[in-house]
């Protein structure tokens, strides 16, 4: 897990370098990058008989511990642009077979400080894929007549677009250092929603994350 959210941080961080690297006449304000727990909920999609074996199966609702990642730049008047990554730790159990989530999008950002900064309200707004991955379980193994190539192997991966929108309240703790509760929902208007009980997902996370001031800096050094 650590692995995992040190390479997606390198990612992030990747990606807004870039951000600015294409943004030569704009002033950033400042870089933010964090980390998140929580969880995701969607309701159930009902019974359902898994990949046709003839046993129906009642379908869970979305849920489990979701752990995030992302960062974004502030660069005119409060707005800027982010990234974020969101994915269960963990296969969950889904009517015979597991299921793994995950969402990756792009963002606006709007960040208006209050009371020096210490306080901060973020809003965001985006778009980006969700991916829901099912797998082979050897209780759905033993009831299909051809059997599987693999009892723990990939079923598939349906990929569908995701509109983001997000609120939370930011905390500046010490420094750079914030605390931010936030809720997420997510739009997955296609195939992916089919397997839950609607397209729309609810995230509930807690960040804490640093923020460089990337505006101050940049004036100290001239």
């Amino acid at each position: 897990m650590i692995r995992m959210m040190a390479r997606t941080i390198g990612v992030v961080a990747v990606l807004l370098f870039a951000a600015l690297a294409c943004m030569p006449f704009a002033s950033a304000q400042t870089i933010s990058g964090y980390v998140a727990g929580g969880t995701a909920t969607d309701s159930s999609a009902g019974p359902v008989d898994t990949l046709g074996a003839g046993t129906t199966y009642q379908a869970p609702s979305m849920g489990g511990f979701f752990k995030t990642s992302g960062g974004d730049v502030i660069f005119y008047r409060n707005f800027g642009v982010g990234v974020e990554y969101s994915s269960r730790s963990g296969k969950g159990a889904y009517a015979g077979l597991l299921y793994a989530p995950t969402f990756m999008d792009a963002n606006v950002v709007y960040r208006p400080p209050l009371m020096d900064g210490r306080l901060s309200p973020e809003f965001q707004a985006g778009y980006g894929r969700a991916d829901l991955k099912l797998y082979y379980t050897p209780q759905i193994c033993y009831k299909l007549a051809q059997g599987c190539a693999s009892v723990n192997g990939e079923v598939t991966s349906i990929q569908d677009s995701e509109f983001h929108f997000s609120a939370g309240l930011r905390f500046k703790l010490y420094r750079g250092i914030f605390v931010r509760p936030q809720l997420d929902l997510r739009h997955v208007p296609n195939n992916f929603s089919t397997y839950f009980g609607s397209s729309w997902i609810r995230q509930y996370s807690v960040a804490v994350g640093y923020t460089f001031d990337w505006g101050k800096w940049r004036g100290g050094s001239k």
